[in-house]
């Protein structure tokens, strides 16, 4: 695959324009109400979500709470989610997904404050992969759930959500790239919601930054702080409206800096000194 990440005086830097990010969801959800300066938008597969609802809605609270690892509360709270799910999305019963999502990476993203047009070129560029949903945009209306991708669930194509999507997220993902004019996919997912892209066959290339941390004099991938960082590089992305990746080794949000020494053509290292 060709070299896509380049120093920035190198006379073989190549200019990539559409640089389309994908982000995992999270399992904390906020669902108050949000004025939004922009429409929202509804999801691409909600024939795919409500056949997965319809499996889900036959399980007990019991069985959703061994699925799941989730404690009898939670079971239940879901249990009822997937009972009041509807095929029509409101502003009664959804959100949109930027601002429903609150963990980690969302509170590194911070969506709240981010501005029309900062939204706005969100939406073009940012997708987040979602295990009921499949694919999200920013603005989609989505409602309350909990379904991580890789849970596993018998349906009529498998025993898990990989086998349940299949290519269709490859190829919806392979569909917007194919509308840029230099395509790049920005991975900012975890490894659990990334296995769902069939990368091989997507046809272009992938940028995964990795986040390190120091600790103890050594620098290492550190959950808590890495899940915000990718937030917080999809909000400096957003942000500074960037759609070459060479721009990315300007990043350097709370301390992060770009290690060229230790980063490899599609997997650029990003490290920060140890937090007090």
């Amino acid at each position: 695959m060709q070299n896509y990440w380049y120093k920035y005086n190198s006379l073989n830097y190549i200019i990539i324009l559409g640089m389309l990010i994908i982000l995992s969801p999270a399992k904390t959800l906020d669902f108050d109400e949000l004025e939004l300066p922009l429409p929202n938008t509804l999801p691409q597969f909600i024939p795919e979500a409500s056949q997965l609802i319809s499996d889900l809605k036959k399980l007990s609270t019991q069985e959703i709470a061994s699925m799941m690892s989730l404690s009898d509360k939670l079971a239940g709270l879901n249990a009822a989610r997937y009972s009041s799910w509807s095929k029509t999305f409101t502003n009664q019963n959804s959100k949109a997904a930027l601002f429903a999502f609150n963990g980690d990476v969302y509170e590194g993203l911070d969506a709240k404050t981010l501005n029309k047009k900062q939204l706005d070129f969100a939406q073009k560029y940012l997708r987040i992969l979602s295990g009921l949903y499949g694919v999200l945009k920013p603005l989609d209306l989505m409602q309350a759930y909990r379904l991580e991708m890789g849970t596993r669930i018998e349906h009529q194509h498998g025993t898990d959500l990989y086998s349940f999507w299949g290519s269709k997220i490859t190829k919806l993902i392979q569909a917007e790239l194919a509308t840029q004019k230099k395509p790049m996919l920005l991975n900012l997912a975890s490894e659990e919601y990334f296995k769902v892209i069939q990368a091989n066959a997507l046809g272009y290339p992938i940028i995964s930054p990795v986040f390190q941390d120091e600790k103890d004099g050594k620098f290492k991938i550190i959950s808590f702080y890495a899940k915000r960082a990718r937030g917080l590089m999809a909000r400096y992305v957003i942000q500074n409206a960037i759609q070459e990746p060479i721009r990315l080794q300007d990043f350097d949000l709370e301390g992060y800096h770009y290690v060229e020494s230790q980063s490899q053509a599609h997997q650029p290292v990003f490290q920060r000194k140890q937090q007090k």
